[in-house]
C-alpha cells in the first residue's frame, strides 16, 4: 500500500527540489510514497491576507484560522481517508527515531509548516494531532523540520532502504550512537583503518563497535547512556575506550562514577 504524504506551506516549491532527490525519489518512483504540496494562500478571498496582528499584542504577525483549517481539510478529501496531521512548531514535543518509527505506521501525514508567529490556536485545537520540534531552536518556518521528519519516517518504510540492516544499525534505533565506518583504501594521509577491521575476527570486530559505540554515547549522549542498564562488560569497555583516548584512570575513575551512582 502506498503511503501519502502532503505539505501545507506557503512555499510549496520549498520541497520540488527534496521530492525529486534521494530516498525520497526513490521511494516515490517505486510507488511506496506519494507526496504532494498545498497552498493555504489558495484558500484566501480576493486580497486577504493570509496573516494578521496578534490579539493582546505583542510582535510579529500570525496565520489566520480560515485558509489553514480549509487547506488541511482539502488535503483530506486529496487522500480520501483521515490523516494525522502534523504541526512543526518550536512549542512541540522533541522528534526522536521512536517517533519516526511510529509515524512510519500511519498510512497519511499531513505536515504543516507555520510560519512568523504561528498559527492561530483554534485550528491547532480543532485540527491538529500532533505538535513537533527538530530541536530547541527556532527556524523561520516549518518547511525544513518537516523534510527532516519525512525523511527520517520513510527510511522505516519496508524498501525504502535498500539495506534493511542499516536502519537497524544506524545511531538511535538502539539508543547508542553509531561506531566510526571507514573504506578503502586501507592506508592513506589520513591514516590506517583501525587493525582489527581488517582481521576478519567477527567477535572481535563486534567488540570494537560496541566499545565505540558505548564510549561515543558516554561521551556525546548522557542522556541516551541513562536508558542503559549497562552490566559489567559494557562498563569495562567504556573504561578501555577512555583509556585508549588517552584519559588518566583517575579522570575515567571519576567519569565512570556517573554510571556507578545511579546503577
Amino acid at each position: 500500500m502506498t503511503k501519502k504524504y502532503a505539505f501545507i506551506s506557503v512555499f510549496p516549491e520549498i520541497f520540488v527540489p527534496f521530492s525529486q532527490s534521494g530516498i525520497v525519489k526513490k521511494a516515490t518512483d517505486s510507488g511506496l510514497i506519494q507526496i504532494k504540496s498545498f497552498n493555504p494562500r489558495d484558500f484566501l478571498s480576493n486580497k486577504e491576507r493570509i496573516d494578521d496582528k496578534v490579539y493582546g499584542g505583542g510582535p510579529g504577525m500570525v496565520f489566520k484560522s480560515e485558509p489553514i483549517q480549509k487547506c488541511i481539510n482539502h488535503a483530506k478529501d486529496t487522500f480520501s481517508g483521515s490523516s494525522k496531521v502534523i504541526h512543526l512548531s518550536a512549542s512541540g514535543e522533541t522528534f526522536s527515531a521512536q517517533t519516526a518509527r511510529e509515524l512510519s505506521k500511519e498510512d497519511s501525514l499531513i505536515f504543516l509548516s507555520s510560519r512568523y508567529e504561528g498559527l492561530d490556536q483554534r485550528v491547532i485545537d480543532a485540527e491538529v494531532d500532533m505538535e513537533i520540534s527538530i530541536g530547541d531552536y527556532v527556524l523561520t518556518g516549518g518547511e525544513i523540520p518537516s523534510m527532516v521528519l519525512l525523511e527520517a519516517i520513510i527510511r522505516f518504510i519496508d524498501g525504502v532502504v535498500g539495506d534493511e540492516e542499516s536502519v537497524k544499525n544506524d545511531s538511535f534505533e538502539n539508543a547508542l550512537l553509531e561506531h566510526p565506518q571507514y573504506t578503502r583504501p586501507e592506508k592513506n594521509e589520513l591514516g590506517e583503518v583501525p587493525e582489527i577491521l581488517l582481521s576478519g575476527n567477527h567477535d572481535q570486530i563486534e567488540k570494537w563497535k560496541r566499545k565505540h559505540s558505548l564510549g561515543r554515547t558516554f561521551l556525546r549522549r548522557q542522556d541516551l547512556i541513562r536508558q542503559h542498564d549497562l552490566n559489567q562488560q559494557d562498563i569495562d569497555l567504556i573504561r578501555e575506550f577512555l583509556s585508549d583516548l588517552g584519559y588518566e584512570s583517575d579522570r575515567i575513575a571519576e567519569l565512570l562514577s556517573i554510571i556507578n551512582n545511579e546503577n
